[in-house]
């Protein structure tokens, strides 16, 4: 037996049990640990039976196994009985057609399709609660952002325009797409688990949909209940640490290869804001409460302004930079930090990317507007919340502070 037939027909039945062990435990009406297998073997014997006899033996194949799965349901109609539900059959033509798939040895494919099919099969009750969860709003963001990602970045020329050619109306889109994507994880993760939330995951959500958002929906809270000081502490120390892996992750995604020489100074910031949240979560940790109600951030009005403002950040840059130097731009991200951090993060990036700043420049602008953005957080806490709320998060206010300015200035160039 050679090497491709054996990996298909061990990957068949790896794959075929995977999927029929969760459709057993489901009590699926139609198959199990046993059929699921069996029809995964058949899609691979056909697929490999399709190099010597064509390509009629796999549809053949594909025509009898629908036949087995159609039959129950006209059975169930003549019984006038009211049918269930269709994934377990749709279930099982998949896994014959994952089978005929492993027999063309595109094994990455048919494991991540399998893998996914098995979580998907799964997770049915959390996605059923999710699916009713969601307001007619929060549809409509969605299908908004269908719009943003697949209708209109397609479109857009992927060409520089501009005295600095830097301004691609693709890749400036892109970055919104990415930042949307980013803000509507933290979202769906919402809405999936804000009725378990305690005060660390409602720091997380509320750092990956908005930090900013988050430090001021838990100063009111506090302000108007003093007794809820120590949970929104944590809550908003820990939206100010996510923020700031935030940044690392679209650094890491937009400029990859600079990663290694533009990541260390940031991760050891990082390092710095995580034992800081650490000391807040062991000393200062209060009973968890509700998440307050987040926005969408799949808006059509925001991407619009953010790719506005990331278009006018990134030509700002380039232009202060020929005009001005090097450190000129220092002055460009204390501004653009206190407007929006991703919009900074992610021009300096490109800039990186296309030559225009050396990775020491890139790490302190990047550093630099994340310290703005945090000292602006910091302004709101006081002014919104009270001083209690803002000593509570000291331990990451702080240290953030004095470990960014020292490394700015004390890091190797």
């Amino acid at each position: 037996m050679d090497t491709v037939t054996l990996n298909a027909l061990s990957l068949a039945l790896g794959l075929g049990l995977l999927i029929g062990l969760q459709r057993e435990r489901a009590g699926a009406r139609f198959g199990g640990i046993r059929t699921f297998p069996l029809v995964a073997l058949f899609g691979a014997v056909c697929g490999l039976l399709a190099g010597e006899w064509g390509y009629a033996i796999p549809a053949a194949g594909l025509l009898a196994v629908a036949v087995l799965v159609v039959l129950p349901t006209l059975e169930e109609k003549g019984a006038a009985r009211k049918p269930a539900g269709q994934t377990s059959e749709v279930a099982a033509l998949l896994t014959y057609a994952l089978g005929v798939l492993l027999s063309t040895a595109h094994y990455g494919a048919a494991v991540v399709v399998g893998g996914v099919t098995a979580v998907l099969l799964y997770f049915k009750e959390p996605m059923h609660q999710f699916a009713g969860r969601l307001t007619e709003a929060d549809l409509l963001a969605v299908m908004r952002f269908v719009i943003i990602t697949l209708i209109i970045l397609p479109v857009l020329p992927n060409a520089t325009y501009g005295p600095y050619q830097v301004l691609n109306p693709w890749e400036i889109w892109l970055m919104v797409v990415l930042i949307v994507g980013i803000g509507l994880t933290g979202y769906v993760s919402y809405k999936l688990f804000k009725s378990r939330a305690g005060s660390v995951v409602n720091g997380v959500l509320g750092g990956l949909i908005s930090s900013t958002a988050t430090t001021v929906a838990y100063a009111r809270r506090a302000a108007a209940a003093p007794a809820a000081v120590s949970s929104a502490a944590v809550v908003i120390g820990i939206a100010w640490t996510v923020s700031l892996t935030r940044v690392i992750i679209e650094v890491t995604i937009v400029a990859p290869p600079l990663a290694h020489a533009v990541l260390p100074p940031l991760l050891v910031l990082l390092s710095v804001m995580m034992a800081g949240c650490a000391l807040m979560v062991l000393f200062g940790r209060g009973d968890a409460e509700e998440m307050p109600a987040q926005h969408n951030p799949a808006e059509l009005t925001g991407a619009l302004v953010f790719g506005l403002v990331y278009g006018v950040v990134i030509f700002a840059t380039a232009a202060v930079r020929d005009l001005f130097g090097d450190h000129a731009v220092y002055a460009v991200a204390t501004i653009s930090g206190v407007v929006d951090v991703d919009a900074i993060t992610l021009s300096t990036a490109r800039l990186g990317m296309a030559g225009l700043l050396d990775t020491a420049t890139m790490w302190r602008v990047v550093m630099l507007a994340s310290l703005t953005n945090l000292v602006f957080k910091g302004g709101a806490l006081l002014a919104l919340g009270s001083r209690l709320l803002f000593a509570r998060t000291l331990p990451v206010f702080g240290l953030t502070l004095a470990a960014g300015v020292l490394l700015i200035f004390a890091w190797p160039v």
